[in-house]
């Protein structure tokens, strides 16, 4: 038989974790745990594409699921995620790339998957930002700091999925 061996897959490439010793020491923990959170904290891994390098970067964030579904499990809703680079004076890298492609990779426990990210309209953020609070107290103090020192507001955003999911 001849003609042309099928065709491999190429891999996916793997993302550049975060800079930040903190995030990344977080990020290998959930990798190593198969996506266990941290008690008490809802966590995801989030991989954008860099708005200037084009590299994937990948973060680890807390989310509160938009939509509960009765088990508590966020079913087909959103995750909320909450911009708020402890509360400094700018926006994380993460938010600003995903502005540029929204087209992004979420990892929630052991299920990774495509999906779309969007910031939250100003009547969804004045609805979610008392459950992310709830969630997260510290983002209270955050978004007040973020205003103080800089004038900036936290934005909300929301991701929902657009693919299927796989467990890695």
């Amino acid at each position: 038989m001849t003609g042309t061996p099928p065709a491999t897959p190429a891999p996916r490439p793997s993302p550049t974790d975060s800079p930040n010793p903190w995030v990344a020491d977080h990020i290998r923990r959930f990798e190593e745990t198969g996506g266990v959170p941290r008690p008490g904290i809802r966590d995801l891994l989030l991989t954008t594409r860099g708005r200037r390098s084009g590299v994937l970067r990948r973060t680890a964030l807390a989310y509160v699921p938009d939509g509960e579904a009765a088990d508590g499990e966020a079913a087909d809703a959103a995750y909320v995620l909450t911009a708020s680079n402890a509360g400094a004076g700018h926006h994380p890298a993460w938010y600003l790339n995903l502005r540029a492609d929204p087209a992004v990779t979420l990892q929630v426990g052991a299920e990774t998957f495509p999906a779309l990210a969007r910031p939250a309209s100003p009547a969804e953020t004045e609805r979610l930002w008392p459950l992310v609070v709830t969630a997260m107290p510290s983002y209270a103090a955050y978004r007040d700091a973020a205003a103080r020192t800089a004038g900036r507001d936290i934005p909300l955003v929301l991701v929902t999925c657009t693919g299927t999911r796989t467990d890695d």
